[in-house]
C-alpha cells in the first residue's frame, strides 16, 4: 500500500545547483538522502541537454518514489526482481499517483518554491479524437505505451551504468532482465505505420494556414511559416524552439559560396546538420521576413529569433505554443474539408499531430529526390530509416495492384 501521496523532488536544471539536500526529507526513509544525491548527480550530467534531462527526470522521479514509498528500499540495493516489479507497477499505478493534466512540479508560495499539490508522477491521456467529441479521461484509461516502456528501460539502464562508474553499486539489475519481451512486444520492421497526411489533407492544411495569414497577417505570419518549415525542411518541433542546446535564429538560414541556401539546425542527439532549402521554402522564408517588416534576406550577423515571442523578447521556448498554432491550422483544415464534403479523408485530421508534417515532407520528397539527400536533410542516422518512407502510400500501391492479372490475356 502507498503510505503517502508522492511529492515532486526535482524541478529545473537550475534548481539542481541550489538543492543539495533532498526536499521534504521527512517524508522518506533515512537512506533516501543518499539516493537523492546519486540521482541528482546523474541528472546534472544532462544539464546541457534539456530534452534528455526532462525525460530522465520524469522516469527517475517515478523510480525513486516507488523505491522509497512502495518497496521501502534504496535504489542501490534493488535487484532484478525489483526492477521487474517496478515496470509492472508503472503499467498500472494506483489512482493516487495518476493525474489528468501536465502541471508544474513546483509553485511559488510565500516567495518560496513549494511542491505543487496537483502534481502526480503519471498523467492519463486519451486520443485527440475522443477529446474533440467531449469525452473526458478516466484514471482507468491509463496505460503505458510500448514506446514509454522502452524509454523506461533505457533510462534505468543509463542510471545504473552511471552509478557503477561512480562506484555506488557493482551491477546493473536492468541488464539482468533477460526476458524484456515480457514487457516489450516486438513488431516487424514494416508493420509500424508512418503517420502522414495524404496529398489532399496537406493541400487543405496549407490552404488553411494561408487563409489564416490573409485574414490576420500579424497574428498568423508565424503559423504559416511554421507549417511550411515543418513540412518543407522536415523539422522536428524541438528544432523550432529555443533550448539549452539550440537557438534558431534568422541567420540560421545562410547562403554558401555557390549561391545555395541552407538552414543550420541542431537536432536530435545534439547533432548539427545543414538542411538544403528549396526555392519554394526560400520564397516562404522571404515572405515571412517581409511580414515581420524585415528585409527579404538576413545578414550573416542577424541573430534575431527565427520564431519570436508574441509578448516579450527572444524566441519561443515552449513546444506547446508551436503545437497550439499547428493544431489551430489542423482544426481549420478539418472544417474546410467537411464543408467541401471530403468525408473520406477528414477523420485523420482529427488525430494528426505536428510530427505528421515532418513525415509528410519526407514521404513526398523521397519519391522524387535521391534517398541519400533526403536522409541527410532529415537527419536520419541511416538510410534504413529513410527507406521506411519509400513505400508507404498504400492507396497508390492498391490502385496499381487492381489491374494485376492472374492469367495473361
Amino acid at each position: 500500500m502507498v503510505r503517502t501521496t508522492p511529492k515532486a523532488i526535482f524541478n529545473t536544471i537550475e534548481s539542481l545547483k541550489r538543492w543539495e539536500v533532498l526536499p521534504h526529507l521527512d517524508l522518506y526513509p533515512t537512506f533516501a538522502s543518499q539516493d537523492y544525491q546519486c540521482v541528482r548527480n546523474f541528472l546534472s550530467a544532462y544539464k546541457n541537454n534539456a530534452e534528455t534531462f526532462k525525460t530522465y527526470r520524469r522516469e527517475v522521479e517515478r523510480f525513486l518514489q516507488w523505491a522509497w514509498l512502495i518497496q521501502g528500499k534504496s535504489i542501490l540495493e534493488l535487484k532484478r526482481d525489483d526492477i521487474e516489479a517496478f515496470i509492472t507497477f508503472c503499467q498500472k499505478p494506483p489512482a493516487s499517483w495518476i493525474g489528468f493534466n501536465q502541471v508544474p512540479r513546483f509553485v511559488i508560495k510565500d516567495g518560496l518554491e513549494q511542491p505543487n499539490p496537483k502534481w502526480t508522477p503519471f498523467v492519463v491521456q486519451i486520443p485527440k479524437s475522443r477529446v474533440k467529441v467531449g469525452e473526458k479521461p478516466s484514471k482507468s484509461d491509463f496505460s503505458l505505451s510500448q514506446a514509454a516502456i522502452k524509454i523506461l528501460f533505457s533510462t534505468l539502464s543509463s542510471l545504473y551504468n552511471f552509478l557503477i562508474q561512480e562506484e555506488k553499486t557493482i551491477s546493473n539489475p536492468v541488464n539482468l532482465i533477460k526476458q524484456k519481451g515480457t514487457f516489450i512486444r516486438k513488431k516487424q520492421a514494416s508493420s509500424a505505420p508512418i503517420r502522414r497526411l495524404s496529398q489532399d489533407q496537406w493541400g487543405y492544411v496549407i490552404k488553411a494556414a494561408r487563409d489564416m495569414f490573409q485574414e490576420n497577417p500579424e497574428q498568423h505570419n508565424r503559423t504559416l511559416f511554421i507549417i511550411q518549415a515543418l513540412y518543407g525542411m522536415y523539422l522536428r518541433i524541438s528544432e523550432l524552439v529555443v533550448s539549452a542546446r539550440w537557438t534558431p535564429q534568422m541567420n540560421s538560414f545562410y547562403k554558401d559560396a555557390d549561391g545555395n541556401w541552407w538552414f543550420k539546425v541542431v537536432g536530435k542527439g545534439n547533432k548539427e546538420r545543414d538542411i538544403s532549402v528549396s526555392d519554394d521554402m526560400l520564397e516562404a522564408f522571404k515572405q515571412y521576413r517581409l511580414s515581420l517588416n524585415l528585409s527579404p534576406w538576413p545578414s550573416p550577423i542577424d541573430d534575431s529569433p527565427l520564431i519570436p515571442k508574441f509578448i516579450g523578447k527572444g524566441g519561443v521556448t515552449d513546444t506547446r505554443h508551436i503545437r497550439s498554432l499547428v493544431q489551430t491550422c489542423f482544426d481549420r483544415a478539418y472544417q474546410l474539408m467537411l464543408k467541401e464534403h471530403k468525408i473520406h479523408d477528414v477523420a485523420e485530421l482529427k488525430i494528426a499531430t505536428v510530427h505528421w508534417l515532418r513525415h509528410t515532407g519526407i514521404s513526398d520528397d523521397v519519391k522524387i529526390r535521391p534517398r541519400e539527400h533526403v536522409r541527410d536533410d532529415a537527419g536520419h542516422s541511416s538510410g534504413a530509416i529513410t527507406d521506411k518512407y519509400i513505400d508507404i502510400e498504400k492507396r497508390a500501391r492498391s490502385l496499381s495492384a487492381k489491374k494485376k492479372k492472374l492469367v495473361s490475356s
